[in-house]
């Protein structure tokens, strides 16, 4: 010890530094300390830098997202794009890609499969909400979606249809007498889809193939057609009309359709409500809902013909009957007969499928049945006269709940992706109405089993030039008008 403290005071004589004397044993604290603060705040720092570009990645993918939503859609409120993603228990609809030239078709038309009686499905036809969508029949194909419409959309259907006026049904057929006659003027109002006091093409050519409204000929209908064409405006005015040949003055029961009138029978009032651009926003959400149920394009459902709206009063009732008609070589459909050019004799209604609105709840009655649905065979001998006796032999009965919709397919699939025969098993018919008022509506998306007739039609309403010996493009089935 008495060492150590001598050799400390010769240092200190000797002029050198206390300093190297420290004991090793105490740390430099405050330095350390400096250290650990400036390890903290790289730290710190890093973690922000991180956390603001992960932030801004995730940000850059949602609006990517919501970019590809919106601009894929119809363009429509309530209308979620074609890219929008189903339920997984759907199956997969989407749009196969264009085959090569000459193999099969160049676009197939979705249908929704049924699995099994009972099954359920849910897609979402708004936004942030799921709808079921549950399996009655196989035989045909026929869906039940509750809640399609909400209780206000029903009632401002039903409203808009009463303000445009309701008429009664068609009759039973020529064979009835009935000869009344329309003025220019109402056969005008009828022919104005969107009441804006001018006749377009699109009009002309969307109310020529309406299974009810047999007001005109084909005769007819390519003069006012030729006319509109002529005008150097594009469109009619009532003025215009007035000046076309008066021919265009038809009787309500055309004869062209009295063999397919003498097969129904009705006892209702009736109105048609055009539900393309410039239609009430209500009625722009149902054909947005329409194309996502069925998953096909947009287009297809705005140049189909409008939609009905049916009033059934206290013994009110429709007979079975299909919404559509079989193809034959002799008959073509009325909504591409003038576009096709042919001459045949018959024109027939072409529809794909069918959705079935419940405006409002049956008090009593009123049922929509199904008498042959799921039978094995369809033998009309067998099953008898089902056209008047459908309720009290219907295998299926679907009581009218307010919002629910029914959607079937009335015809089979050919096979290829296209429509083929017509399901015999499609036959169904309005029960009486024993107790209130029975309001529904249909909307049906029109398709030639011909799909070169389609295309060509296609083109001539989206005024698409038509080129010689071309196959069918996938793109013109999402021509939008």
């Amino acid at each position: 010890m008495m060492e150590c403290q001598e050799s400390y005071n010769s240092a200190c004589d000797e002029g050198l530094d206390e300093s190297i004397f420290v004991s090793p044993r105490r740390p430099p604290r405050p330095q350390e300390r400096l250290i650990l603060h400036k390890s903290s705040v790289c730290s710190r720092a890093y973690f922000v830098v991180v956390m603001v570009f992960f932030h801004l990645y995730i940000i850059n993918i949602i609006a990517l997202l919501l970019y590809v939503h919106y601009n894929t859609g119809t363009g429509d409120p309530d209308s979620p794009g074609p890219s929008s993603p189903l339920a997984h228990s759907v199956a997969d609809l989407d749009l196969p890609p264009d085959p090569e030239p000459g193999q099969g078709h160049a676009f197939r038309l979705s249908r929704l499969e049924g699995i099994r009686v009972g099954h359920v499905q849910r897609v979402s036809l708004v936004p942030d909400r799921k709808h079921e969508i549950r399996t009655l029949s196989l035989k045909p194909l026929l869906f039940e979606v509750p809640g399609f419409l909400t209780v206000e959309e029903g009632a401002v259907v039903t409203q808009l249809a009463q303000l445009k006026g309701l008429t009664q049904s068609p009759p039973v057929g020529a064979s009835d007498g009935l000869d009344q006659q329309l003025s220019q003027e109402e056969l005008f109002s009828l022919l104005d889809l969107n009441q804006d006091g001018l006749l377009e093409r699109e009009e002309i050519l969307s109310l020529s193939h309406s299974f009810d409204g047999t007001w005109l000929s084909a005769h007819n209908l390519r003069e006012i057609h030729m006319g509109l064409e002529t005008n150097p405006a594009g469109v009619l005015s009532l003025q215009d009309f007035r000046r076309l040949s008066s021919s265009v003055l038809q009787n309500v029961a055309s004869e062209q359709n009295s063999e397919t009138w003498s097969q129904q029978r009705y006892k209702s009032t009736h109105t048609h409500l055009h539900l393309g651009h410039g239609a009430h926003r209500t009625l722009q959400n149902i054909r947005a809902r329409v194309a996502r149920l069925s998953r096909l394009p947009s287009s297809l459902v705005d140049i189909s013909e409008p939609m009905e709206v049916v009033r059934y009063e206290h013994g009110g009732y429709s007979h079975a009957h299909h919404d559509s008609n079989p193809t034959h070589p002799e008959s073509s459909c009325t909504h591409t007969h003038l576009a096709a050019n042919t001459s045949t004799p018959r024109h027939v209604a072409c529809r794909y499928f069918t959705l079935l609105l419940y405006l409002n709840s049956v008090d009593g009655g009123g049922e929509t049945s199904f008498p042959v649905a799921d039978n094995r065979t369809y033998e009309e001998e067998a099953l008898g006269d089902l056209s008047q006796q459908y309720c009290s032999k219907g295998n299926l009965k679907v009581k009218p709940a307010s919002g629910t919709a029914l959607f079937w397919y009335n015809h089979l699939s050919d096979g290829q992706g296209w429509m083929g025969e017509l399901d015999e098993f499609s036959l169904h018919g309005d029960c009486v109405v024993t107790r209130g008022i029975k309001w529904v509506a249909s909307v049906w998306v029109n398709i030639d089993p011909d799909q070169q007739r389609q295309a060509r039609y296609q083109r001539l309403v989206s005024r698409q030039p038509e080129y010689e010996d071309q196959e069918v493009a996938h793109s013109d089935f999402h021509q939008d008008l």
